[in-house]
């Protein structure tokens, strides 16, 4: 009875995974019940007063590239953002509000989901092709760059952001200090949401941890096993149709 309920809660999980990632596809469907969800939560909906768009598919860095845009913001900017829906993106690039969306390896993105979500391989990165194949054709309108730009040198991405839209925001300086600030904010947010003691918990904070690195690493063999090869060389190619790799 108690593997049976396990089984049960396990494909409950995936549904509504499956669920989330399809509905949010669609703006008309999408936006109007997002923008009632998560009303006084701190996840930004697009709408008339959006001014910058920050998004991706689910643990790409979005949090850490809000906050660091947000430091390095001389005064507040309205920005739409944490939804990881593909709806949101197609909206700012229809109304031609600049959007920034960042693009993380799909080998990657898949296993961090299957540590945070507890689901299959295939059913993550089936999810991120959905995701980016809905993106794709709006790609000159928004600027797409990897996860590890983001990462790496996030003031190279704003300067991109600013030569892309014509904004003249504030460049964040990526240097030790200011990174280890970027991360104590989310730290403090983490502490006001979670118990990091929980492994349940740890595995939904907005930063790496050992935890959640553990368990990715056991996950590897179910993302290589050769009937996912296929599914796996159709997500690498749009990755790579989607973003310029930096040296």
């Amino acid at each position: 009875m108690g593997r049976m309920r396990v089984r049960l809660g396990a494909e409950s999980a995936r549904l509504r995974y499956v669920a989330r990632y399809r509905f949010s596809l669609y703006p008309a469907l999408y936006l109007p019940w997002a923008r009632r969800h998560y009303a006084g939560t701190g996840i930004e909906v697009v709408g008339p007063d959006t001014e910058l768009v920050i998004e991706g598919f689910g643990r790409s860095g979005s949090t850490f590239a809000v906050d660091a845009f947000e430091l390095a913001q001389p005064g507040r900017v309205r920005i739409a953002h944490h939804t990881h829906a593909a709806a949101q993106v197609v909206e700012a690039a229809r109304r031609g509000i600049p959007a920034l969306v960042i693009v993380r390896h799909p080998d990657d993105a898949t296993l961090s989901h299957m540590a945070r979500r507890g689901i299959p391989a295939v059913t993550a990165l089936r999810s991120w092709i959905r995701y980016h194949e809905r993106v794709a054709p709006w790609k000159e309108r928004l600027l797409l760059v990897p996860f590890e730009d983001v990462t790496r040198d996030f003031g190279t991405v704003i300067r991109r952001l600013n030569e892309r839209f014509g904004t003249e925001y504030g460049v964040f300086e990526h240097s030790k200090e200011n990174e280890a600030r970027v991360f104590e904010i989310i730290d403090s947010r983490n502490r006001e949401r979670f118990d990091a003691a929980q492994p349940e918990r740890a595995r939904s904070l907005a930063r790496p941890t050992r935890e959640r690195e553990a368990l990715k690493t056991s996950f590897r063999d179910e993302l290589e096993a050769p009937r996912l090869r296929a599914l796996r060389t159709r997500a690498a190619e749009l990755y790579r149709s989607l973003v310029t790799i930096s040296d």
